[in-house]
């Protein structure tokens, strides 16, 4: 049976495909407000992980959202990121959460980044983020993409005790901040996920207002 975004705003269940702790808050503080009850991994008893095979971010944002959908039977949010150096040939991209090798964390990860980076000049240690966000339904039909990005600049040490990832390297030079000493309103309003979610929601929001639209002339 075709889905389509009906079924969605009819029923209100959302899987987040992410671990990630800070992903999931981020997520939740503007999808719950619209009535959607979200579920995410833990709140399942099986573990399921999918193979990020893409080259690009909304490939494997893709993929995540349609392997989790078709899994739960349910909708399903598939979201992928990362921090793009372009001095580095646009490393670490799409292996950002991976860049040290099995077993990777973020120290780990900020740790080789340095490396990498020790012999670059500040003039040439522009950096941008990029997340990108797709919807898949049941079948795996993927309805709505969305994608952003947050330049900056990668220090030559880290700052600050929030965020994640490579957030206490990320300098974005009008806050004279990384984003790891941001106030999350700041965060929230210019960083990568919040323009990729404004897009998301953007979309969804007229999904939802085309579908009053058809029931009030059924009606």
């Amino acid at each position: 049976m075709a889905h389509s975004l009906s079924d969605l705003f009819q029923h209100r269940l959302l899987f987040l495909g992410t671990n990630n702790k800070k992903k999931i808050l981020e997520l939740e503080k503007e999808l719950g407000p619209r009535g959607f009850d979200i579920r995410v991994p833990k709140d399942f008893d099986d573990h399921f992980d999918v193979d990020e095979t893409g080259s690009t971010f909304i490939e494997n944002a893709r993929i995540k959202a349609i392997a989790q959908a078709k899994h739960r039977g349910i909708w399903a949010i598939g979201e992928d990121s990362g921090l793009c150096v372009p001095v580095l040939g646009g490393e670490p991209g799409i292996y950002s959460a991976r860049f040290s090798g099995p077993g990777a964390t973020d120290a780990s990860n900020n740790s080789l980044l340095l490396e990498r980076m020790k012999q670059i000049p500040e003039l040439q240690r522009d950096a941008f983020y990029v997340s990108t966000i797709a919807l898949a339904d049941p079948d795996g039909v993927v309805h709505i993409e969305s994608s952003g990005e947050c330049w900056g600049r990668v220090l030559f040490a880290p700052r600050g005790e929030g965020g994640f990832g490579y957030d206490p390297l990320f300098e974005i030079a009008e806050y004279h901040q990384t984003f790891a000493e941001m106030g999350l309103g700041v965060k929230r309003a210019i960083s990568h996920r919040a323009r990729s979610l404004r897009s998301f929601l953007r979309q969804l929001d007229a999904a939802v207002a085309s579908q009053n639209r058809s029931e009030i002339c059924d009606g």
